[in-house]
């Protein structure tokens, strides 16, 4: 059954759109996350990490991926162009799959936490998450390194990614050492 919102009165029309956007969007989407993944700060942040990497030729999860984020998520990638200046990107989850996925799984990528600090108040948290890729899980050296910056949040159930934002290392952005600690296992 479908209903159209403009085929009501007005007034019942505003009341019935009032009354759907407070339906909890979060309640909807827990049910296709996999629990491992949003149990904890550091399984949500693993299960990031595990759905953008793997070898050439190997399609992505973009299920799990999308399963994973809250409604309005964004990604927002941040560096520097030839001419110095500051850019950024503003992608949903679902663009990032789209235009990203493709040349993930063409080439090959693998990127891995290799430092965290993560801080908590209430119920959201923030997770400085230094990063490295590789095009090959033995690759002997990252062709990238950076910092995502994890904004999430409890809704008492379980995580959410609310927002990743990512900056890359670069001759003139070392990532400080303090960002390096608390190494997940390997």
């Amino acid at each position: 059954m479908s209903l159209s919102v403009s085929a009501l009165p007005a007034a019942r029309a505003l009341a019935l759109a009032a009354a759907l956007a407070l339906l909890p969007f979060a309640a909807l989407e827990a049910q296709q996350a996999d629990t491992a993944d949003v149990s904890s700060i550091d399984a949500i942040v693993a299960a990031v990490y595990d759905v953008i990497s793997g070898p050439a030729g190997q399609q992505r999860d973009w299920a799990r991926w999308h399963s994973l984020f809250v409604e309005g998520a964004r990604l927002i990638p941040v560096g520097r162009s030839a001419d110095g200046s500051v850019r950024h990107r503003i992608m949903t989850p679902a663009d990032y799959a789209s235009e990203s996925g493709p040349r993930l799984e063409q080439s090959g990528f693998f990127e891995r936490e290799v430092g965290r600090v993560t801080e908590e108040f209430g119920q959201i948290a923030h997770r400085f998450s230094a990063y490295e890729s590789r095009r090959s899980s033995d690759d002997a050296e990252p062709f990238a390194r950076g910092i995502n910056s994890f904004q999430l949040m409890n809704d008492g159930t379980r995580w959410w990614v609310v927002s990743i934002l990512w900056d890359s290392e670069r001759p003139d952005n070392p990532i400080p050492s303090r960002y390096l600690t608390g190494r997940p296992g390997r």
